[in-house]
């Protein structure tokens, strides 16, 4: 005979987990450990002028340069989806039981992307570089978003938005070539961001389930058109000024770069499947999902 599995049984499970296996970066971080001149701040393969001309043009101390500022710029920018992520689930858990695991573990992962936030922060300090965060008019357009985005999009769009820097990030944490801070910050961040990942699948599957006609419809374009917004806002154009790249140039070789579109799709397998898999990506939003470099 086969059981259904208790609405609460995923919840409960993360409630386990989180209680067993969570960081404080406060104190697992040495954050007045040294900047090495000579270690890169990413994966000189995963930046996005990787193997362009711009990229051969550069010295290796620009290059490495360079490096700093783009994972501050990712790293930016996750904190301010992150933001984004913690009003979404607050708006839910507003209606929710709170006597409820559900509601208990919505709060964990608040409390968690809490932390996470301020690490982020730190860790963009620590390299004494600009939080550049997303461009002006998607800071801007966050806003709207955050109003308007509820249901399974948005928690298809956390989804999306954690997984392309989980995939990132657990090549980040083993590569001994980037700093020791951001490998660590990587190592924190994959950990507690798969319990996030898992409740995030969980209630896609369940809000999706019972959606038809318009409604189905009106989650995918506003899933598409988030996760659009913050792929293509990861790499702000302003850190190529740091070495001496116009943006609008540096901006124009990254979208153009094989190497870096490859980078995405890469990113953006494993959350793009599952989000096929539930109806999220139909075939008339591929466009959108092409133009965030997560589709090829």
């Amino acid at each position: 005979m086969t059981t259904t599995a208790s609405p609460t049984s995923v919840p409960e499970r993360l409630l386990r987990s989180s209680a067993r296996h969570s960081y404080d970066p406060e104190v697992d971080i040495d954050w007045d450990a040294p900047v090495d001149p000579t270690l890169w701040g990413m994966q000189p393969e995963r930046m996005s002028l990787y193997g362009t001309d711009l990229w051969e043009g550069l010295t290796q101390e620009q290059r490495i340069t360079l490096s700093h500022h783009e994972v501050a710029s990712i790293a930016s920018v996750g904190l301010w989806f992150e933001l984004i992520l913690m009003q979404m689930m607050l708006r839910d858990a507003y209606d929710d039981d709170p006597t409820a695991a559900h509601m208990h573990y919505a709060l964990t992962e608040v409390a968690d992307e809490c932390r996470h936030s301020t690490m982020f922060g730190k860790s963009i300090a620590h390299f004494g570089v600009p939080a550049y965060g997303p461009p002006a008019k998607v800071h801007r357009l966050g806003r709207l978003f955050n109003a308007v985005v509820r249901g399974p999009s948005a928690y298809a769009s956390i989804l999306v938005a954690e997984e392309i820097l989980d995939t990132w990030q657990r090549e980040v944490m083993k590569d001994e070539r980037v700093q020791p801070v951001t490998r660590m910050v990587a190592r924190i961040h994959v950990l507690e961001e798969a319990r996030h990942m898992t409740f995030a699948r969980d209630e896609v599957r369940r809000q999706v389930a019972d959606l038809s006609g318009l409604a189905l419809l009106k989650q995918q374009v506003l899933t598409a058109q988030t996760c659009f917004m913050v792929a293509r806002s990861l790499v702000n154009p302003e850190i190529y000024r740091a070495v001496g790249i116009d943006p609008r140039v540096g901006r124009r070789a990254a979208l153009g770069n094989p190497h870096y579109r490859a980078t995405m799709q890469w990113m953006g397998e494993k959350p793009l499947a599952f989000l096929r898999e539930n109806r999220l990506l139909p075939a008339h939003q591929e466009r959108t999902w092409r133009g965030a470099l997560l589709l090829g």
